[in-house]
């Protein structure tokens, strides 16, 4: 079994057993995450393999990380997330990525990423939930952080803090790539 059938048949038993804990019908949650009743089967099927963005919008309807509808297995307090674990959920061929290092549920979900954007490369985010926060540390390079139709540029070494529950995104207008690490922390899940 590849890394990418053991995601997308983790992925289909934790949305199961977590949809059924919330008592969420396919149409409820279908409704809640924005995507199509269809799609959702088939995720849960293990029949697909989403793109990031449906399984952030799916976490983001359960009050989960991605991490917990990623995950193999329930694993003790400490969790080790050995490098070779990293999840890298989005690449350029310019060779931008971003990479999901480590995620908890504390109360809601926390996630640590790292992200990688080439000279005139960007990401854009939908908004997340009301509540969200993103941290951002900005290693190599000049970001330009572009939330709510505002742009704030985050040199080498500076760090940023924003509620993301508006339109948000990651630039580099730059010449040299820009190195960052971001946590995420979602509130917890309401009905």
């Amino acid at each position: 079994m590849t890394n990418l059938d053991q995601l997308t048949q983790s992925l289909a038993r934790n949305l199961r057993r977590l949809r059924t804990e919330r008592g969420l019908t396919l149409d409820a949650l279908a409704a809640r995450a924005g995507i199509s009743r269809g799609m959702l089967i088939q995720i849960e099927q293990a029949r697909t393999n989403p793109s990031v963005g449906t399984v952030v919008k799916v976490g983001d309807a359960l009050g989960v990380s991605i991490t917990s509808l990623l995950d193999f297995d329930q694993a003790p307090k400490v969790r080790l997330v050995p490098a070779d674990r990293a999840v890298r959920l989005w690449s350029t061929e310019a060779g931008s990525h971003s990479t999901l290092l480590a995620g908890t549920e504390a109360p809601g979900p926390l996630e640590l990423w790292r992200w990688r954007l080439m000279p005139g490369e960007g990401s854009d985010s939908d908004p997340h939930p009301a509540g969200t926060t993103e941290l951002v540390h900005v290693t190599a390079g000049v970001l330009t952080l572009r939330v709510d139709g505002v742009d704030h540029e985050v040199p080498t070494g500076a760090s940023a803090s924003f509620e993301s529950h508006v339109p948000h995104g990651y630039r580099n207008d730059g010449a040299e790539p820009v190195d960052m690490t971001m946590a995420i922390s979602v509130p917890g899940y309401s009905h």
